[in-house]
């Protein structure tokens, strides 16, 4: 029995010892988290599956982000008969249109959304659930936006294909109940980010009808200061730790890894670009009550020309909608931004938020006090679904609602 355990278990042993040494970062699951044996069967899942991932590229069976791809469509969900779902061209792009079965008086409202995944994996497949909450508990019409991914097609392919989605969505909101006054666009983590820049980048539009809002869940808004508290705080939480952040934004760019270091110490910002955007990015802007978990002043490089002559490319607009001029800022329409405690991108959250509310935009915010980055995902997968993940969509639907 010895030798069958032997040579049937052991080189299991060795395979996921071998995979998870590609994708083994410390993780530290907080004390404030609900549901911590959830998060910490999820964090060690998603370990495996970014092990696993590595592994086959190195060994030329596939790409990492095929792999990535596959992994989060997840398992598709049953059919429903409470909604109207079908997949549209909007040129050439393909977007999936929910729209529930139930008459309704008027046109409804729209929503644009776009998916997360660092613009190298998600899809309309892995948004399915998340989309068919928002549309049956809003009453509201969603289109989802299947923008095209990195590395076949690089940044800012990404945020080209949800502008020119959003644009003809608005265009031709009536062919699908919807008034083209009150459509909303709406993204989550990377989606986030895109969702802020088709914002900013339709205000001076005088074709179009204004945007009605803006819903930005855990976004990405900014790449000059990875030192903020929210960063130093969650740097080893689960999913998103620090690191994993940094690897997974240079592979989107095709950014030389070993830049990392410079970013980390701030050499890729000349001086006069952090005194301008020290208003905007200062740890002084956030409510006391997000440093009190710790935060350290931390200690810059000079800048490096040659980084700086990089990091243009993300440090614009288009990458880090939270550097925009005041000029933009202050047209925004209404928006939504949840933020969660572990997440090392919570403080892009509330520092966009202050610089909306200093512009004289609306704000809604939603803090989720036991929430990490992801947490909305899982939502309608049944028990895999997290509390805080449940809490958080029906705030944005009642945003949706007043809209």
């Amino acid at each position: 029995m010895g030798f069958i355990r032997d040579i049937f278990f052991y080189p299991i042993k060795f395979l996921l010892a071998f995979i998870l040494h590609y994708e083994h970062p410390k993780a530290e699951i907080p004390q404030g988290l609900e549901q911590r044996i959830k998060v910490f069967l999820l964090h060690h899942f998603l370990n495996f599956g970014l092990g696993l991932a590595k592994v086959l590229d190195k060994a030329g069976l596939c790409y990492e982000h095929d792999v990535l791809r596959f992994l989060v469509d997840g398992i598709p969900p049953q059919k429903t008969n409470k909604l109207l779902i079908k997949n549209v061209m909007f040129n050439n792009l393909t977007v999936r249109i929910y729209q529930p079965k139930v008459p309704s008086a008027g046109l409804r409202r729209g929503i644009v959304y776009c998916h997360g995944g660092v613009g190298r994996f998600g899809s309309i497949n892995a948004y399915e659930r998340v989309c068919r909450y928002i549309c049956r508990n809003s009453d509201s019409v969603v289109a989802s936006v299947e923008y095209r991914l990195a590395p076949e097609h690089p940044f800012p392919a990404q945020f080209d294909d949800c502008l020119a989605a959003t644009i003809h969505f608005m265009r031709t909101a009536e062919d699908y109940g919807v008034d083209p006054s009150r459509v909303i666009v709406c993204g989550d983590s990377s989606g986030g980010t895109i969702a802020a820049t088709v914002c900013q980048a339709l205000v001076d539009r005088t074709d179009l009808p204004k945007v009605r809002g803006q819903i930005l869940i855990y976004p990405f808004l900014q790449a000059a200061d990875f030192n903020l508290p929210s960063y130093q705080q969650n740097e080893d939480a689960p999913v998103l730790l620090k690191s994993r952040t940094l690897d997974f934004g240079f592979k989107y760019l095709n950014l030389d890894l070993s830049l990392i270091d410079d970013l980390l110490r701030g050499a890729h910002i000349p001086e006069s670009l952090r005194q301008k955007y020290s208003k905007w990015l200062s740890p002084d802007n956030l409510p006391k009550e997000f440093k009190t978990r710790g935060y350290k002043s931390p200690q810059l490089a000079p800048c490096k020309e040659e980084v700086y002559a990089l990091a243009q490319s993300f440090i614009g607009a288009t990458f880090s909608p939270l550097l925009a001029e005041d000029a933009i800022i202050r047209q925004l329409p209404d928006s939504f931004i949840l933020t969660c405690e572990y997440d090392v991108l919570r403080d892009d959250g509330l520092l966009y938020k202050k610089r909306l509310e200093d512009n004289g935009v609306r704000v809604t915010w939603c803090h989720l006090s036991d929430g990490f980055h992801g947490v909305l995902f899982a939502v309608d997968y049944g028990i895999l679904s997290f509390k805080a993940g449940c809490r958080g969509i029906d705030r944005t639907v009642n945003f949706i609602k007043t809209l």
